[in-house]
């Protein structure tokens, strides 16, 4: 147990939430934090997809590695992501259709998602199963948190709802109130990405360019 939980495996969960982070620092999977943040709900579904998606795939890979010729590496993984990706779609069709409606073909796009490809190819291919497997659950919570706290604000503040339930008080727009229709919109989640990079890099003097 203590083998399991090492160091080395606490610095591989722990240093994608913040400081090696998928989006924030290494600029990864930049789109989907555009596309479906508009709303709470539709984002935390593709942040727990991704984070299931990056996990599996990448202890699937490393159990496969040394049997994975070299020329064909890349398909092997391609193919590996696809199926859990279709197999986490039909899931989604099957128990949150609404979700999988708002995600559209974003769930779909997951095979693309740099994020996994990344870890596949640096990580998995080169590690035991349950260093890769912690490895994944790292990358995958670290883009979601982002994920989450950006659709929290632009839900909040533009629709004045979080997961479709009503938080602004009735009185506030009798008072004059209005929800700022810029939040929803794309660029705003590449704003709310910037400040979210610009904190994160004032508290931490390692990711400070010299």
């Amino acid at each position: 147990m203590g083998k399991l939980l090492s160091e080395k495996t606490k610095k591989v969960f722990l240093g994608p939430l913040n400081k090696n982070n998928p989006i924030t620092v290494q600029v990864l999977g930049i789109c989907s934090a555009l596309a479906v943040t508009a709303e709470l709900k539709p984002a935390l579904v593709m942040g727990i997809s991704v984070t299931i998606i990056v996990a599996f795939s990448n202890v699937i890979i490393s159990l496969l590695r040394n049997t994975i010729p070299n020329s064909i590496r890349i398909i092997v993984q391609l193919v590996v992501v696809a199926a859990l990706v279709t197999v986490v779609s039909e899931i989604l069709k099957a128990f949150a259709y609404d979700v999988s409606v708002q995600l559209s073909v974003y769930i779909g796009l997951i095979i693309t998602n740099c994020i996994l490809m990344g870890r596949l190819e640096a990580f998995a291919m080169a590690n035991k199963p349950w260093a890769s497997f912690i490895d994944g659950l790292g990358n995958g919570f670290g883009y979601a948190w982002i994920l989450v706290v950006i659709a929290f604000f632009r839900e909040l503040f533009g629709s004045g709802s979080l997961f479709g339930f009503p938080i602004i008080p009735e009185k506030l727009y009798e008072w004059g109130y209005i929800n700022n229709g810029l939040m929803i919109l794309p660029p705003m989640a590449l704003i709310l990405v910037a400040c979210i990079i610009w904190i994160q890099r004032s508290r931490n003097k390692e990711l400070q360019e010299k």
